[in-house]
């Protein structure tokens, strides 16, 4: 654009100063940026020295001059801009494998807590699972063992009266052969086997002092007159609550009472 014109010294002089210094500062700016030591002042009036000397290159050269004093400027900016954008980069994925990380061991966590939970949950289903299987098993043996000892069953008509000795065989015939002992304790110690027993204080009544005593109507409505269904009643009660005889006696040494 500028070939075959003739430009004034001073002006070629200036542009030629303010595109050297240009070029200059950048190169400072990028040396800092890339680690390279600053230059001195005297680098500077060196530079502007040089660049005065722009003003004796004839005119068909200075536009070659000027382009590149231009390039070397963009190439500069380029650069500056492309070791920012690494430094954000880099920068943005260290934060965010700081978050991912963090997020890892989190599940990491959770997963953990899961399991533990899902692994106590199963130890407790399967120890309720042979509870049952063993109370089960259980009252099947005693059902057997009761069968085994005698008759397995009650009369079930009564009548007028009935010895001590009539009493123990009824009881006998269903109690498990192993429990009776414990049976015949708590009945000795509650009525003396006497089915008609009646505790003044209380009202408790029968062979077990039941209290109070039409409880147990559940074995029978001739509970009052019958040891057969008060023999019922009183085996089922020491088994439910306290899962057999000997548990009953059990506990009636430790209070007094069952």
């Amino acid at each position: 654009m500028l070939e075959g014109k003739r430009v004034s010294r001073i002006s070629v002089r200036g542009f030629a100063v303010a595109s050297a210094t240009a070029v200059t500062t950048v190169g400072a700016v990028v040396g800092v940026a890339s680690g390279t030591p600053q230059e001195s002042s005297n680098d500077f009036e060196a530079t502007a020295s040089d660049a005065t000397l722009l003003a004796d290159i004839p005119s068909g050269q200075q536009a070659q001059v000027m382009t590149s004093s231009l390039a070397q400027q963009a190439d500069a900016q380029a650069i500056a801009a492309d070791s920012s954008a690494k430094k954000t980069a880099e920068e943005t994925a260290r934060v965010q494998a700081a978050k991912d990380a963090v997020a890892k061991q989190k599940s990491a966590k959770e997963a953990k807590e899961r399991a533990a939970a899902e692994a106590k949950a199963e130890k407790e289903a399967k120890e309720r699972a042979e509870k049952e299987a063993k109370e089960k098993q259980e009252k099947a043996s005693r059902s057997d063992t009761r069968t085994a000892s005698g008759t397995g069953s009650l009369p079930t008509t009564a009548k007028g009266s009935y010895t001590i000795a009539e009493i123990q065989a009824m009881a006998r015939a269903v109690v498990p052969a192993d429990q009776f002992q414990c049976f015949s304790n708590i009945v000795d110690h509650e009525s003396d086997w006497n089915y008609k027993a009646v505790n003044p204080s209380s009202g408790a009544y029968g062979l077990f002092q039941a209290l109070p005593a039409s409880k147990m109507i559940s074995a029978g409505a001739d509970w009052q007159t019958n040891p057969a269904t008060q023999i019922k009643w009183g085996l089922s009660y020491m088994e439910g609550r306290y899962g057999s005889p000997c548990g009953a006696w059990d506990f009636w040494q430790a209070n007094r009472w069952y």
